[in-house]
């Protein structure tokens, strides 16, 4: 994507690090976009928010935050299927960002989520190609999970903070307590 402007969701420095490096030495100009209503609690919502806009700051990173902490509105989306919350999860923040970077011209969207080991990839790829039919702007696709391991590495170099869980409540529970049955009521 050499000299292309790309929007790029992301969920946290962490995750953002390694795939930020390999765009930008290939030429690509990338903004990072925090729109991330899914964290909980509130306060690692502020630390990831934090630690990014630390690492966006160092790098001279261009930052566009949607900065709503609006864990209400997670909730009621996700509580009907909680076993197919990423769904949600994922198209709202994609549909944000495909929305945003439309508006933007960029000319491309893409995300962070695409560099996880434990995320639906396959989801990610499925919703955004979608979302990039509606709004009509490119969906930049690329596998980043080979460059999980140089992620961590120079997240820890970087001295970030690294959390434990995706980021909602659910991933937090499954994280700690493992995966409940869930029952009806």
């Amino acid at each position: 994507m050499s000299g292309a402007k790309l929007l790029l969701h992301t969920c946290c420095a962490p995750c953002l690090i390694a795939p930020y490096q390999k765009l930008t030495e290939s030429g690509t100009q990338v903004t990072a976009f925090w729109f991330n209503l899914n964290i909980h609690p509130y306060t690692e919502y502020k630390q990831r928010l934090e630690t990014l806009r630390s690492y966006a700051g160092s790098q001279g990173l261009q930052l566009i935050e949607h900065d709503v902490y609006d864990l209400d509105t997670f909730i009621l989306n996700a509580a009907p299927d909680i076993e197919n919350r990423c769904d949600y999860c994922y198209r709202h923040r994609l549909e944000a960002t495909a929305k945003t970077a439309k508006e933007l011209r960029f000319d491309a969207f893409s995300t962070t989520l695409l560099y996880s080991r434990y995320q639906k990839h396959e989801l990610i790829v499925s919703i955004a190609e979608e979302l990039a039919d509606i709004y009509q702007i490119r969906f930049y696709y690329e596998d980043f999970r080979p460059l999980w391991n140089r992620g961590i590495e120079l997240s820890k170099a970087e001295g970030m903070y690294r959390q434990k869980y995706c980021g909602c409540i659910f991933s937090e529970r499954d994280r700690y307590l493992g995966k409940p049955v869930v029952r009806a009521i």
